[in-house]
């Protein structure tokens, strides 16, 4: 049975979703906390340029600090965090506020995320002394906050994956992959005793402290892979604090940078790329391939939407001739939440064709597809790609 509050919440509900504009049909007034919340949702989400009557959802955040800094503090009271980051990210695109994000104060008063670290990253060069003690202070939040959440699991998937690759077959007792040692030996099977006697033993060595695997991270910095960057550094940062993997670091967009002397700190990192620009993808791989010294235990990891703006053949010439070299290549459309961005599908295709099929990567499946490709076995691409 339907108590008689349970109608008016719903109406309150529904007056909060369509803004109450005349035509709401609710005829609910809102009063204390959820007026207070009507407020923050119509400065964001009003009607802009037309005619305002009354307390219609239509009320701006205007251009001055002050008042940008009172509606940050009032979505924090009254929105979960999840939804904060969410509005943030709409008022820099409805409303321009990027400028603002310029002033100490205002960066102390936001919701840190991936997306506000690619915001301020794009606006780096036009940043003040005054706010880059205080940007980097929020990026490096971010930044500790991801290595927390991925770098234990990644180490132990990559681990794991460098001790299998390196098999061997007189295997130490401890050293026995039991489930491939039983696979093979099947033939040898004894009913009468219902069991198995292995007349080969299957193992893998335990990474030694040297060099096993070489990995290249080549990610494009053009504007739309912001988010893609931000966690590509993350985990060029883990993956060169492991000794049996040697890590490069590319970024590019019409110029290539290395930055692989500054992996040991990703926040260095993400201040050594300029978000932005046009795309040379060609001239990216040709970087790329010549640092390659053992390319049969090397795998490429090309992070971009595949928009090239240099030479296509070239570009595809030389995925072919690192694949042909034995270089196990992985092309990531996106390494983030939001899955795959708009995207070059004739790109796609022609990389596909050479056995280096594209797709959107979540940061928690990146260390199954690194996994695999140390492995050399197929890569667990996402059913959606």
């Amino acid at each position: 049975m339907t108590t008689g509050t349970e109608p008016t919440e719903r109406l309150r509900r529904w007056r909060l979703v369509l803004g109450g504009e005349q035509a709401d049909g609710t005829g609910c007034a809102l009063s204390g906390r959820e007026a207070g919340m009507d407020g923050a949702l119509a400065a964001l989400y009003g009607k802009g340029d037309r005619p305002q009557t009354g307390r219609e959802r239509a009320a701006g955040l205007g251009a001055s600090a002050p008042s940008v800094a009172r509606w940050l503090g009032d979505i924090r009271t009254y929105f979960p965090s999840s939804v904060v980051q969410i509005m943030q990210r709409d008022a820099i695109d409805r409303l321009g506020l990027s400028a603002l994000l310029l002033e100490p104060e205002m960066l102390e008063a936001v919701e840190t995320d991936v997306h506000l670290v690619g915001t301020l990253l794009s606006l780096n060069k036009a940043m003040p002394e005054t706010t880059k003690e205080t940007a980097r202070a929020v990026v490096r939040k971010v930044v500790d906050d991801l290595e927390k959440r991925l770098a234990t699991r990644t180490r132990a998937t990559l681990t794991g994956a460098l001790d299998r690759s390196a098999r061997v077959t007189r295997p130490r007792h401890h050293d026995i992959d039991w489930n491939r040692t039983i696979a093979a030996n099947l033939k040898h099977y004894l009913p009468e005793h219902r069991t198995v006697v292995p007349e080969r033993l299957i193992g893998y060595g335990r990474a030694a402290r040297s060099v096993k695997k070489e990995v290249i991270l080549c990610i494009d910095q053009s504007g739309s892979m912001a988010a893609s960057v931000v966690y590509a550094s993350v985990f060029g940062a883990v993956l060169a604090s492991m000794r049996s993997i040697s890590t490069r670091l590319v970024v590019f967009d019409t110029v290539v940078v290395d930055l692989t002397d500054q992996l040991d700190d990703p926040v260095d990192v993400l201040f050594g790329t300029q978000l932005g620009g046009g795309t040379d993808i060609n001239r990216a791989l040709a970087h790329c391939q010549a640092h390659l010294t053992r390319p049969a235990e090397t795998v490429v990891v090309l992070i971009s939407d595949l928009y090239e703006g240099g030479i296509r053949d070239e570009m595809l010439k030389r995925v072919a001739a690192m694949k042909a070299s034995g270089v196990q290549f992985v092309t990531l459309l996106a390494l983030s939440d939001e899955g795959a961005p708009a995207y070059d599908r004739e790109h796609a295709a022609a990389l596909a064709a050479l056995g280096a099929p594209a797709f959107a990567c979540t940061p928690d499946l990146f260390p199954e597809v690194m996994a695999a490709a140390l492995e050399k076995r197929p890569l667990p691409i996402p059913e959606t790609a």
